[in-house]
């Protein structure tokens, strides 16, 4: 069993949500340890799975204009061999980068970059449309990002 998060726990996790790559020396004078405690619990966290992993964060903008879509989808009644095809292709086609099952009068939200509205246009009709049970897709292109987060609110407050 896992033991509750101390302060100190979520001063870590905190922390390296905003930087993985410090060193364990930086990451334990800012939460206020010494090093070898503080290497300690940051295993611990990895071994409990509190930490799935560490990534770079690619700015999109360096490589490329391109426009973030949302795409939901109308699936129609699928098989499960069907519905592990769909989730493998959704997973190896890298222009979807998220994908999320979503409640209401559609049933799948996709996250794509995409280089051109051109480009999307033939993606749709290439990709999207040929994956199992799509019936229908409807596409949101944003305009401007006012956000972007990666880290998990690990202190979570009480509505105001």
């Amino acid at each position: 069993m896992a033991e509750e998060l101390s302060a100190i726990d979520i001063r870590i996790l905190e922390q390296i949500q905003k930087d993985a790559g410090q060193s364990s020396a930086e990451l334990a004078e800012r939460v206020g340890l010494s090093q070898s405690p503080c290497w300690r619990r940051l295993q611990r966290l990895r071994e409990e799975g509190y930490i799935k992993g560490q990534v770079a964060l690619l700015n999109r903008k360096r490589f490329a204009d391109t426009l973030l879509i949302f795409a939901t989808l109308k699936m129609g009644s699928l098989t499960d061999e069907k519905r592990a095809e769909f989730f493998r292709k959704v997973e190896v086609t890298p222009e979807i980068m998220e994908c999320h099952t979503i409640f209401g009068e559609r049933d799948i939200m996709l996250k794509i970059v995409a280089q051109s509205l051109e480009w999307y246009q033939q993606f749709v009709f290439r990709v999207i449309l040929k994956l199992p049970g799509v019936q229908d897709t409807h596409s949101l292109v944003t305009m401007m990002q006012i956000k972007e987060s990666t880290a998990i609110p690990v202190r979570l407050r009480s509505p105001e």
